[in-house]
């Protein structure tokens, strides 16, 4: 068993190596950081939130709570709790790494971005399958950014993320056994095409 460890841990820093120094240059040298910081995600999570309250259906409206619930979770869970357990300390200060962002006085595992991003990601995708593809994506962008500034091992972001999927996932469950999609739109075009069949 230690001997996986050892392996599973030289593979984490090859992969964090290759990707934070020889995938690195000019653009993701700007975008990275750009797309990391955490007062651009809040913006963000704040605009999409003001938009689901503006333009939202009901359904929609009460999934904010569930939302604001999920990210309460992945974040003390991820955050509060794990990083404690397993103190593991982040590449940028144990290893010579192409730092873009501060470092921070935090543990490296799991990555909270990663379990926040993927948290959104999963319970939006059972209140409205649509969104996946624009969150998914959103969410593997920021959890690699993560690994390209310099403060996250890759293993940190796939812990992450598996910790996000689980929460917005059984969120999801939630949301929808007491909320659940309108499906009479669905019927009703079923009906229409049954009695014009008959015709």
């Amino acid at each position: 068993m230690p001997e996986i460890i050892t392996w599973l841990q030289a593979l984490d820093k090859s992969i964090f190596m290759f990707i934070n120094q020889s995938l690195a240059n000019p653009v993701t040298d700007f975008l990275m950081p750009f797309i990391t910081l955490d007062l651009h995600l809040k913006i963000l999570y704040g605009f999409l939130i003001v938009m689901l309250l503006w333009k939202g259906d009901n359904r929609v409206r009460i999934s904010v709570i569930f939302s604001l619930i999920t990210i309460l979770l992945s974040d003390q869970i991820s955050a509060a709790w794990l990083k404690h357990v397993f103190e593991r300390p982040r590449p940028c200060h144990v290893m010579d790494v192409h730092l873009l962002v501060n470092c921070g006085p935090g543990f490296s595992l799991p990555s909270s971005h990663a379990a926040n991003l993927f948290g959104q990601a999963f319970l939006y995708r059972s209140v409205n399958p649509k969104s996946q593809k624009y969150l998914i994506p959103l969410a593997i962008v920021v959890a690699l950014s993560r690994v390209f500034v310099g403060v996250h091992y890759p293993f940190d972001i796939v812990a992450g993320a598996a910790i996000g999927i689980v929460i917005g996932f059984l969120v999801g469950v939630i949301f929808n056994k007491f909320f659940p999609p309108d499906r009479r739109g669905k019927e009703e075009k079923y009906v229409r095409l049954s009695d014009y069949k008959k015709k």
